[in-house]
């Protein structure tokens, strides 16, 4: 019992050595003790961490390698380097404010702090003035580094004005560097965002030489100017974002890459599996009048007949040799027979002798059904080598995500065009991430992933969709292009995106109508689907020829078929 005592209590759990418990009763009396804020409580959550079934995919894609930005990931050893930087870029922040950098902080804490928490889905345990202070030096850094991507009217001045400091991450020509890539990498991360209302508020704190412009139009430009270098989408049109309603810098990235509800007409429907979902049989099921699990039944009945019966196999054959050709006809696949015409008259019986047959199966069938439920990924669609050979043209649109469309009378899939370069991957990826987590509607960016992953298969797809102009691959290799896509097909939940659906179920009517499709499915399930009565009537026919010549080596054949009955004229027509 005491030894049972002794290992229970320096369990993990209970033997936490670096934790200041006095400290943490302060901070929770304090916590329960402030009275409730109204109005911060009207300010939801907008950082959040990353999904644990998006993360197990490809972490390096959520976690920051190069800076940190906010609480979550400041203190990581790896990250850590770059505090150099960001203290150089607070003094030069200082020089331009109107007040010191350390009032403005103070302010910060006072006014901003219940809020600030607000804002982050974790539980900051820190002090109020270590997460302003975290946050002021962080946003001091990110608007020195967001003046290179403003827009171009403004792009060659902020250049010209770029420090030694900013010069050494970002090439002023116009080239990327490594440490540049890497920084535009982690801005776009779910969990490394600041609330946009704080970067605003440095801003307005700055002395800018253009006083007509507003502190929320300086921080648009800034936003549009990284836009316009991280997003793989190039529209013609971009929607007219309000920087007021954009929570952080992801958020306005989301905005303009995926017009809301509202403007899209896009209401909640409920969630329909059929048509959209892979079929775990690849095919259409009303072209046979038995289901395949009633075929399949069926053979299974058979197989086990002849594999367990042993007494009864020479009563069998002598059916077989002597049974009239009608006969020898409805012990074929059920599929084959029910596409042969004239046959249809025997629908009804072979029907109800399959219902006898299936019994106890019918528990099976549903554990069966269970387990071949489709993934939320699966979209049923054909690859792009399939569709060009079944004459679907593909032309590129610059209308984004929503320029997706199907012209069913030229049978041409109109896709956006999108740039494949080394932040596209991460930039999609914490798009789909962001919007699992804030969306209440479909979810239109992993959506668009999903189709992606569903036409884009090997790397011969990503070459067509390259030679079209859909996919302008700044990768090394195709292949690299059909793997970001394939890697990409994870989701939290399945979603619906009318517009997308709706192309999708056209382009399916239309490549199920060519007859190379309709042969080989039927090939598929008529034919290699039956290899276990194919087997079998294979082994029966190769025992029969046996069994024929072991009688002819003793008997003349000739009196044996003279023994057997006449076929009457009237039954042999």
């Amino acid at each position: 019992m005491e030894t049972s005592s002794r290992n229970f209590s320096n369990s993990s759990s209970f033997n936490k050595s670096n934790i200041d418990q006095e400290g943490w009763v302060k901070s929770m009396r304090k916590s329960i003790a402030e009275p409730d804020n109204e109005e911060i409580s009207k300010f939801p959550v907008c950082i959040f961490s990353v999904p644990k079934v998006l993360l197990a995919t490809d972490p390096d894609s959520y976690i920051p390698q190069q800076v940190a930005l906010g609480p979550f990931h400041h203190w990581r050893e790896e990250v850590y380097d770059m505090q150099r930087y960001k203290l150089e870029a607070a003094r030069r922040t200082q020089k331009l404010m109107n007040t010191s950098f350390e009032e403005m902080v103070e302010e910060m804490r006072k006014q901003d702090e219940a809020r600030i928490r607000a804002c982050y889905h974790k539980f900051l345990d820190m002090s109020g003035e270590v997460l302003v202070w975290i946050l002021a030096v962080d946003m001091a850094f990110l608007l020195e580094f967001l003046r290179v991507y403003s827009v171009k009217e403004q792009a060659r001045s902020s250049v010209e004005n770029c420090t030694s400091s900013v010069s050494h991450l970002v090439d002023t020509s116009g080239s990327s560097k490594m440490s540049q890539m890497a920084i535009l990498r982690d801005l776009v991360m779910v969990e490394n965002q600041i609330p946009l209302f704080l970067m605003k508020t440095m801003v307005e704190n700055q002395i800018r030489d253009d006083e007509n412009k507003s502190a929320a139009e300086t921080l648009k430009s800034m936003l549009m100017g990284l836009y316009h270098e991280v997003s793989p989408f190039k529209e013609k049109q971009l929607p007219d974002i309000d920087i007021d309603d954009c929570d952080h810098l992801l958020d306005f990235l989301y905005h303009m890459t995926v017009p809301n509800n509202k403007e899209l007409h896009i209401e909640a429907i409920e969630i329909d599996y059929e048509g959209i979902t892979e079929d775990a049989n690849d095919g259409d099921q009303e072209e046979s009048f038995a289901k395949p699990s009633d075929v399949q039944h069926f053979k299974d009945f058979i197989w086990k007949i002849v594999s367990k019966s042993n007494a009864s196999l020479l009563r069998i054959f002598k059916k077989l040799i002597f049974m009239k050709p009608v006969t020898v006809m409805m012990k074929l696949p059920l599929k084959v027979l029910s596409n042969i015409p004239m046959l249809n008259l025997i629908k009804e019986p072979v029907e109800k002798m399959i219902q006898n047959i299936r019994g106890g199966g019918e528990e099976k069938s549903k554990d069966d059904k269970d387990s071949n439920v489709p993934l939320i990924e699966e979209i049923k669609i054909p690859s792009v080598t399939q569709m060009a050979t079944a004459g679907i043209l593909f032309s590129p649109v610059n209308d984004g995500i929503f320029g997706i469309s199907f012209d069913i009378k030229t049978s041409t899939l109109y896709l956006p065009v999108v740039i494949l370069d080394v932040h596209t991957e991460v930039y999609l990826r914490n798009l789909v991430a962001y919007e699992a987590c804030v969306a209440a509607g479909p979810l239109v960016v992993a959506r668009y992933t999903e189709l992606m992953n569903g036409i884009i298969d090997t790397e011969e797809d990503a070459k067509l969709l390259s030679e079209r102009g859909i996919v302008q691959n700044h990768l090394k290799s195709d292949k690299e292009v059909a793997d970001l896509w394939n890697g990409m097909s994870k989701s939290v939940k399945l979603t619906k995106v009318p517009k997308m659906d709706k192309v999708i179920e056209d382009v399916n009517k239309r490549y199920s109508k060519t007859w190379r499709v309709k042969l080989s499915r039927f090939m598929k399930k008529y034919v290699f689907a039956s290899w276990k009565l194919l087997t079998l009537l294979a082994g029966m026919s190769m025992l029969f020829l046996t069994t024929i010549q072991a009688v002819c080596s003793v008997y003349s054949c000739a009196r044996v078929f003279n023994k057997l009955p006449e076929i009457p004229e009237g039954t042999a027509e």
